[in-house]
């Protein structure tokens, strides 16, 4: 008895120790923690201009964002690199490298990672023992080059010249692309998308980049004439993203394919013909029918089109420039927009932190718990990871401190007053010769940082990228925008040792060595895992999806394709169709993908059942 009362005693204390941190330990320049429950999806003003049923604009959006004949090839989705807890766990053909030497096709194996490695792994100043430049980004695209389309819609292509750098046996391989996928759950807290931030919270239309590109991006039918239209709606950084990828030429497109290709292609194609939707699908099972995979027919992305946005940008018989409909010219618009309603229903808001922080003290283990004191005192993660979003680079945060911020570091190479953009840090993963991350241009040749633009104070914005959420963060592995960390445990001890290039200009205090024991890691590992919400680690709605085939790399000696005798031809793994109940299985982790665990059924995504196409 008294052996319990005094258990009894320790974890109230541990609860009481809990809340004053909670209530206290939030820094200057951090937000208080809270539930993700009482964040808000911020809404799109004007929305209603364009869009007159959002249920089907989040449909449409849902669709597109599955759906292979988006990519140039038909086999090539959105989803293709964000189908694992909206990341991509592939680890066969992921590699490259800009400025050094990959090996293509490689098979990525524990013993990969870390990718820079020190013999003191405590101390960054020790030997390096490895270390390499290469990125774990995503497969996408062949290098090919558009010639049209057929009077069917599909498209015709030819291989690129033999000079890519992705190759094997004298075949090319998909591209990769030059930084790791991050995760779209969540997304919609972010004032803005890509790990560079270069797709701006103002949506033009037609490209990322918000006010920079100047141009009247879409067409108005008023009073039965053709006006020529500025899109610019705000809060949306989803939309500005999704403009990208289906006209890039890495990541889903051949060379030279253009938004009007894309809207000509897809308006009279039926939605996800050729991959299996789920009956009970949460957003799609109402349009299913049980002949046929795919979107019932008559359905059209035209039909869903009509239904979801306002006939002033669809309905009219003129041709814009005498070659293409209303419809076509406006179709980045309704990719964009329906891709950017889909998105921000993917709220993961559900952990048991969560529900700790809403009140249920015993959500959360003593190891949690103490992991949880380690995050807020020992390892200064909240400095970068506060808020309900457990992250700076937020709407939240934003409006709390402003779009642009004095720089926390206060190393010799950083002094006080450099400044940066709000949410955006360079934290001693690589030098910012290998990736300068945000401090870039965009294709107008304006800043990508706001600081940059804004301010003629010293920056600190070279090879920094934008602060990820950490929800879900046990199954979004590689980790990093270059992809070179398999596991929590590695990334917890980079942390520890402050970071790899411990010379790197504007690397805040906060990447500094801790001094955190082997027990205070695990327990900082272990509360890291209660941020995953049970709906993404099972796939329940609204996580569920469609069936997907994604390339999974090449056999050792590849075989030309028929059809395009430069190109190899692709290995292919099964994402089945997941209904609203969602697995029976959780999903596998990165880590897990590299040691094998779970092909014995006991984990969801295991890139082993083969998928074949029509």
């Amino acid at each position: 008895m008294p052996g319990r009362q005094t258990a009894r005693i320790i974890a109230g204390m541990r609860r009481l120790k809990t809340a004053l941190l909670l209530l206290c330990a939030a820094p200057a320049g951090a937000q208080p923690f809270a539930s993700l429950k009482t964040a808000a999806v911020p809404p799109v003003p004007n929305l209603e201009r364009y869009v007159r049923d959002r249920g089907v604009l989040i449909a449409l959006g849902k669709a597109l964002f599955w759906d292979m004949q988006v990519g140039s090839d038909g086999r090539t989705a959105c989803a293709t690199c964000h189908f694992h807890a909206g990341s991509d766990h592939r680890s066969r053909n992921q590699l490259s490298n800009p400025g050094g030497i990959f090996e293509p096709n490689h098979q990525q194996a524990w013993e990969d990672f870390p990718f820079r490695v020190f013999v003191d792994g405590d101390n960054n100043r020790s030997p390096v023992v490895r270390d390499s430049s290469q990125r774990t980004g995503s497969a996408g695209m062949f290098a090919r080059i558009f010639a049209g389309l057929t009077s069917s819609g599909a498209e015709q292509g030819t291989d690129a010249s033999d000079a890519t750098a992705f190759r094997a046996a004298n075949l090319n391989l998909r591209q990769v692309t030059t930084r790791n996928a991050p995760s779209v759950i969540n997304a919609a807290f972010h004032v803005r998308s890509f790990r560079d931030g270069r797709a701006s919270d103002i949506f033009n239309g037609r490209t990322p980049f918000g006010d920079s590109d100047p141009r009247p991006n879409a067409v108005g039918v008023v009073n039965g004439r053709l006006v020529p239209e500025l899109v610019r709606l705000t809060n949306s950084s989803l939309a500005s993203q999704a403009t990208a990828p289906p006209v890039n030429s890495v990541e889903m497109s051949y060379e030279g394919r253009t938004w009007l290709d894309v809207g000509r292609k897809l308006l009279p194609a039926r939605p996800l013909a050729n991959q299996d939707v789920a009956a009970d699908d949460s957003v799609l099972g109402a349009f299913t029918d049980s002949c046929c995979q795919g979107l019932a027919p008559p359905l059209t992305y035209l039909s869903l089109v009509q239904t979801a946005f306002q006939p002033a940008y669809w309905d009219s018989s003129q041709l814009v420039d005498g070659q293409f409909t209303v419809a076509e010219f406006n179709f980045s618009v309704f990719f964009a927009m329906a891709i950017q309603a889909y998105e921000s229903t993917l709220i993961a808001d559900d952990s048991r932190f969560d529900r700790f922080l809403d009140g249920s003290a015993g959500s959360l283990t003593p190891q949690e718990l103490s992991g949880f004191e380690v995050f807020m005192t020992k390892a200064f993660c909240q400095f970068c990871h506060s808020g309900p979003e457990l992250t700076n680079a937020t709407f939240t945060f934003a409006v709390r401190f402003g779009p642009v911020y004095q720089s926390l570091a206060g190393k010799p190479a950083s002094p006080e007053n450099v400044i940066g953009d709000t949410g955006f840090f360079q934290t001693g993963v690589r030098s910012a010769g290998d990736d300068p991350g945000l401090d870039a241009k965009d294709d107008f040749g304006v800043p990508i940082s706001i600081a940059a633009r804004n301010s003629d104070a010293p920056l600190g914005i070279a090879g920094a990228f934008k602060i990820p959420g950490l929800r879900n963060v046990e199954f979004t592995g590689p980790y990093f925008h270059n992809g070179g960390m398999a596991s929590l445990e590695q990334v917890v001890d980079f942390y520890a040792r402050g970071g790899d290039f411990p010379d790197a200009a504007f690397l805040p205090v906060e990447i500094s060595p801790v001094p955190l024991t082997a027990r205070d890691r695990a327990e900082l590992v272990s509360f890291l895992k209660s941020l995953s919400d049970e709906r993404v680690r099972f796939e329940r709605a609204p996580f569920d999806h469609p069936g997907l085939c994604v390339p999974v790399g090449y056999p050792d000696a590849p075989a030309p394709d028929p059809a395009f005798p430069r190109s190899a031809v692709d290995r292919w793994a099964a994402i089945p169709a997941v209904g609203r109940a969602g697995n029976s299985v959780p999903l596998q982790t990165f880590e897990e993908l590299l040691k094998g665990i779970g092909t014995d059924g006991s984990r969801a995504h295991t890139l082993t059942e083969p998928c074949s196409f029509p």
